[in-house]
């Protein structure tokens, strides 16, 4: 058992050696990025819009931020 924990402790840094001069060769022989084209992200038309705010109804908002006393508190909504 000790034998085979060894040879699995060797072959995990053989592979990590290995990536590591993979790594080294990709970065120093592979192409400079160079900024191109936009990405274009196409949409179907007829997708819901999620950035669309609706109104939120007053209780909505007393729950999540409730007005204080003291309003000079950062977390206070003025009430």
């Amino acid at each position: 058992m000790k034998r085979l924990g060894a040879w699995l402790f060797y072959l995990v840094g053989a592979l990590a050696i290995a990536y590591l001069g993979l790594y080294a060769y990709v970065a120093f022989t592979g192409r400079d990025m160079t900024p191109g084209d936009p990405i274009r992200i196409f949409r179907r038309p007829d997708a819901p819009s999620y950035s669309r705010r609706e109104a939120v109804p007053e209780v909505a908002l007393s729950i999540v931020n409730p007005p204080c006393a003291d309003s000079r508190e950062r977390h206070c909504r003025p009430g």
